[in-house]
């Protein structure tokens, strides 16, 4: 008896943020059989060797570029801030690539308040087309501009569907997964961010995977998607 095809249920993408500060939590996530996109931090005492690492493991490198949030909270070294011209933002996300390069994409870390800001979002947008390179973006805020900065340069971006690991407990990431299964059965794709720094999260995650996978899910780093 011929077994039938597995019928394809949606591709999902695992982007995990945060990465450069430490390491030891960088390492499970490496060690990881399934693709993986993994956002680096700019600044940071490891910064660069994160992303060496990351590209060593085979897995996608990102720069998960900081930008102010409402609120005004510090959102770290090499930071997007309010009031900065083109040519400040410019110089400062070049810097920031510079540090980790290659990289296939930027993600953005916290930033509601930049990426309300249309005029900003076109600059980082135009500069991400001068480098070849992708963007994504996190939505920490509903209210985002990049996707109307984008279709004005007729470029395409990806967009987060599901934040992983708001609750940091083994069941609560698990409803937040399965909220994207459903969302990628739905639309076919699903991006899902979760952090470098939940202990929790790659153990799960290498559970999930063989699983998922023989229940017909696909898997890809961030970039195969956006394009």
């Amino acid at each position: 008896m011929v077994e039938k095809p597995q019928v394809s249920k949606g591709t999902l993408v695992f982007v995990i943020d945060d990465a450069g500060n430490s390491l030891h939590d960088l390492e499970p996530f490496l060690k990881l059989s399934m693709p993986l996109t993994i956002a680096v931090l700019p600044g940071l005492p490891y910064s660069a060797e994160t992303a060496r690492r990351i590209r060593s493991a085979g897995k996608e490198v990102f720069l998960h570029q900081p930008m102010e949030a409402i609120g005004g909270r510090n959102p770290g070294p090499g930071a997007i801030m309010s009031g900065m011209g083109r040519d400040e933002i410019r110089a400062v996300i070049n810097r920031n690539l510079d540090e980790i390069w290659p990289v296939a994409g930027i993600n953005n870390h916290e930033g509601s308040r930049i990426t309300m800001d249309e005029e900003a979002m076109e600059t980082v947008l135009a500069l991400c087309r001068e480098r070849g390179i992708l963007f994504l973006d996190s939505r920490t805020t509903s209210e985002t501009a990049a996707p109307k900065a984008a279709r004005r340069l007729s470029m395409p971006i990806g967009e987060r569907d599901v934040f992983v690991d708001n609750e940091k407990d083994r069941d609560s990431m698990l409803g937040y997964i399965n909220s994207g299964l459903q969302k990628a059965e739905q639309k076919g794709s699903a991006i899902m961010i979760g952090h470098v720094g939940t202990a929790a999260l790659a153990p799960l995650l290498s559970e999930l995977f063989p699983d998922l996978g023989s229940r017909g899910y696909s898997f890809s780093p961030a970039s195969k998607i956006i394009k």
